[in-house]
C-alpha cells in the first residue's frame, strides 16, 4: 500500500453528512494519537508510514492507524489481532475481521472506549520487531 496524491478534502466531500462528521472526528482522533497528518492510501485515510517486512521476506508500506468509509460501515484498519483486545468489551455495537474494526456509525460505540482501543493498537503496533518508520 502507499500514499496517493487524492485529496483527503474531495474524499470527504463526497460522503454523506453524517459519515463525513464521523470520519473528520476520527481525523481528529487519529492525529491526536499519532502527531501525524492523515494522508490518503488509496480509498483509506492513514496515519504515519511505516514499512514492514515479515521472515518470510514479504514486505510493504502502511500507515500505525487508518480508516475508510466503505458501503455497510466505517471500517478502522488497527492491528493484527483485534479480537485480543480487552477494550472491546465495552465499545458498544462493531464487529470485527482479523485486523478491522467495523462500526457503522460513532454513535453507536463509546468514544472514550475507542480512544482506548487505538492508542492501544498503536502502541503495540510501533513495538513489533517487524515494523520501522519510513523517513519523510
Amino acid at each position: 500500500m502507499e500514499i496517493t496524491s487524492m485529496d483527503i478534502g474531495t474524499y470527504l466531500e463526497n460522503l454523506e453528512e453524517t459519515r463525513r462528521k464521523d470520519l473528520l472526528k476520527l481525523i481528529d482522533l487519529g492525529k491526536n494519537i499519532t502527531k501525524k497528518e492523515p494522508a490518503m492510501w488509496g480509498s483509506i485515510i492513514g496515519f504515519d508510514n511505516l514499512h514492514y517486512q515479515y521472515k518470510t521476506g514479504h514486505a510493504g508500506n502502511m500507515p500505525v492507524f487508518a480508516f475508510a468509509s466503505r458501503a455497510n460501515a466505517i471500517t478502522l484498519y488497527l492491528s493484527y489481532d483485534v479480537a485480543a483486545y480487552p477494550e472491546l468489551e465495552g465499545l458498544g455495537k462493531y464487529k470485527i475481521g482479523k485486523g478491522c474494526l467495523y462500526i457503522k456509525k460513532l454513535e453507536d460505540i463509546d468514544w472514550q472506549v475507542l480512544e482506548k482501543l487505538v492508542r492501544h493498537a498503536v502502541d503495540d503496533t510501533y513495538k513489533l520487531d517487524f515494523i520501522k518508520r519510513n523517513e519523510e
